[in-house]
């Protein structure tokens, strides 16, 4: 290997947005910052949305049904 050629490594900590340290991890940054976590993203927290909400569906349904008839 040459000398002087490879980047310096560090042990970078992952840090979230929402304030959690979430792990440590090799880098050539110091320090890592990501929007969502395992402890913030509603999926893992149970927080989901969900998508077909009552009435959205028929309501769907219903605009399409009128534009097919024309």
């Amino acid at each position: 290997m040459k000398p002087g050629i490879h980047p310096e490594f560090f042990v970078a900590p992952v840090k979230c947005a929402c304030g959690a340290e979430v792990f440590d991890t090799y880098s050539t940054q110091k320090e890592i910052k990501v929007e969502v976590c395992s402890q913030c993203h509603p999926f893992y927290t149970g927080k989901q949305r969900s998508i077909a909400r009552e009435g959205q569906v028929e309501k769907f349904r219903q605009r399409y049904a009128k534009e097919g008839k024309k």
